[in-house]
């Protein structure tokens, strides 16, 4: 299961990699213009027969709306680890959500050190505080079976802890002035969720529709439409009548190739494109460029190394069996790959601030590859050292 887990993770990692390249060469090619016209294409919500409408361009329906379903299946991931999965006990739970909760305070703290003197720049703390699961398990899957299963279940588990706390960052801190009737709204929708999961009931197709309108309140309300996601999630049942596939395990087996081969590539095609236009060395004397650069590379794998030392030296929690302490560190490296949820946060945090854009995309790409290549090459000599001298 994890094996077919991980090499689907690397497949994802690659045609992620593909479409955020694209994304580059056509910003910095003569095509540019139509890549601009594409995003921002307008595609309005008009719901004229209930007097609800919301101006969107092609972008937003894809950072809203099928981000919103990519919340959705992290939510029912998250529920079903939690409850019968690799998180269901106090133990498993222990060493991936320390380290995880430490990766995401270090590279904020961080950025904030770099920002706090700019109100504006400061809104960006938390863009250094993501791991990409897909890029991150796709370096990992390079060494195969050479590297142990427990790092690699250790990572997945991490990145599980890591979307969560980007989903309380986003609801907390990115959303907008909030309406108090759509907020209603809400609560109504969730109200009716709860009845249907307290009935037991399975159709899936009664479930979506419901997150449909919940998607459309939550858009309206001020708060990102992405929690629309996550909201939905929760009341998917985890159990079934005659024991026929749990309607959670069903839409979140449905839901595992579009989002990853169709929704965070469209993502990340239309969130990576960065211009090399007047580009030079001084984008690194840039405080959000520095932030979030140092957050991802330094306080990433700070946060997280530290966090499991300190857990094994003090017995509380005890490192990976038959992994070197140098393999621990190039994994913790790893989770400095912050892409495409590093994109989606930048984008919450400035997204009224467009001429900011192109320093956020440098310093996710920058901060991201480094973590990457250095954890690569850490791993890659621990196997090494492990080979020369039989540990």
């Amino acid at each position: 299961m994890m094996k077919d887990f991980v090499k689907a993770e690397c497949h994802q990692g690659i045609i992620l990699f593909f479409f955020a390249i694209l994304a580059i060469i056509i910003t910095n090619s003569n095509f540019h213009n139509l890549y601009e016209q594409f995003l921002s294409y307008p595609f309005s919500l008009n719901l004229s027969f209930v007097h609800i409408y919301r101006y969107l361009d092609v972008k937003d329906w894809i950072n809203e709306g099928l981000m919103a379903v990519f919340f959705l299946y992290v939510g029912l991931e998250l529920k079903r680890e939690i409850i019968v999965g690799e998180l269901s006990s106090k133990a498993k739970i222990l060493l991936p959500s320390l380290a995880a909760f430490a990766g995401v305070v270090c590279p904020a703290l961080i950025y904030s050190y770099f920002n706090i003197h700019d109100p504006i720049h400061a809104r960006g703390w938390a863009i250094p505080s993501a791991t990409d699961i897909a890029f991150a398990i796709g370096v990992l899957s390079l060494f195969g079976n050479k590297i142990h299963n427990s790092l690699k279940i250790f990572l997945v588990a991490l990145a599980v802890f890591d979307d969560l706390a980007a989903i309380v960052i986003i609801a907390l801190f990115y959303s907008n002035q909030l309406n108090i009737h759509y907020i209603n709204l809400i609560f109504l929708m969730i109200a009716i969720l709860l009845i249907l999961n307290r009935l037991k009931v399975t159709s899936l197709p009664i479930y979506l529709i419901c997150g449909i309108v919940l998607w459309i309140f939550v858009l309206k309300s001020g708060i990102h439409s992405t929690i629309a996601g996550v909201l939905l999630s929760i009341f998917i049942p985890l159990s079934s009548k005659n024991k026929t596939e749990a309607p959670l395990q069903r839409l979140e087996e449905k839901l595992y190739p579009v989002v990853g081969y169709f929704i965070l590539p469209l993502f990340a095609f239309a969130n990576s494109g960065i211009s090399f236009s007047g580009l030079s060395f001084d984008i690194f004397s840039n405080s959000i460029v520095i932030g979030i650069a140092a957050g991802l590379f330094i306080g990433k794998q700070f946060g997280v190394f530290t966090t499991l030392f300190l857990l094994d030296k003090f017995k509380i929690a005890s490192l990976f069996h038959h992994a070197s302490k140098l393999e621990v560190y190039g994994v913790a490296i790893l989770t400095g790959i912050g892409f495409t949820m590093s994109l989606f946060i930048g984008n919450l945090a400035f997204q009224n601030y467009a001429n900011l854009n192109n320093d956020v995309v440098f310093a996710v790409l920058f901060g991201s590859t480094l973590s990457g290549i250095i954890g690569f090459i850490m791993i890659f000599t621990a196997i090494k050292l492990r080979g020369a001298y039989g540990k």
